[in-house]
């Protein structure tokens, strides 16, 4: 008997617990959604934060950090090239970024090309530093985790080898 009576007990004391306490159970996860769907001002309506948004936030962030080349991996900026390319388009601010958005809760992966001579693990601590700030200081959502993947590292001679003409005509 008291077995069934010690979830009843929990579940009703966690439907007291204030927004942030921790829960274990269905109801108590249902519970946690309810809470977090309200404004903090009350019942005045809901605000949502699209993927897209995340993502942007995050690819502007990993892109201040000095050493950082590019961002995605090989098919993406090759897509990314072609789009510099034609007239009209501008550089996708969500290359290389995908993200996960929850009520309140983010996650993101961060795929980039570093420069050469830069200590990588460095590196993705700052990505992984700037983008928790700037996504939590923007949308007020808990970033989980942030994955940064190296697909590449860039050397400055590659870029002043396309530039020149070609030997052979």
């Amino acid at each position: 008997m008291s077995a069934s009576a010690t979830p009843t007990k929990d579940a009703t004391k966690d439907d007291a617990a204030p927004l942030g306490a921790s829960s274990t159970g269905a109801a108590d996860a249902a519970t946690g959604r309810a809470i977090a769907r309200r404004d903090s001002s009350g019942d005045r309506g809901r605000t949502s934060i699209a993927d897209i948004v995340v993502a942007k936030v995050a690819g502007i962030a990993a892109r201040e950090i000095d050493g950082v080349h590019d961002l995605g991996g090989t098919t993406e900026r090759v897509v990314g090239r072609v789009r510099d390319v034609l007239p009209g388009t501008t550089v996708s601010t969500t290359q290389g970024i995908e993200v996960e958005v929850g009520e309140r809760q983010a996650a993101v992966d961060v795929s980039i090309v570093a420069e050469y001579g830069v200590a990588i693990h460095q590196l993705a601590a700052a990505i992984r530093r700037n983008v928790i700030t700037a996504i939590e200081q923007m949308t007020g959502l808990e970033v989980t985790e942030v994955n940064v993947t190296v697909h590449d590292i860039a050397f400055g001679d590659d870029e002043q080898e396309s530039n020149t003409t070609p030997r052979v005509q």
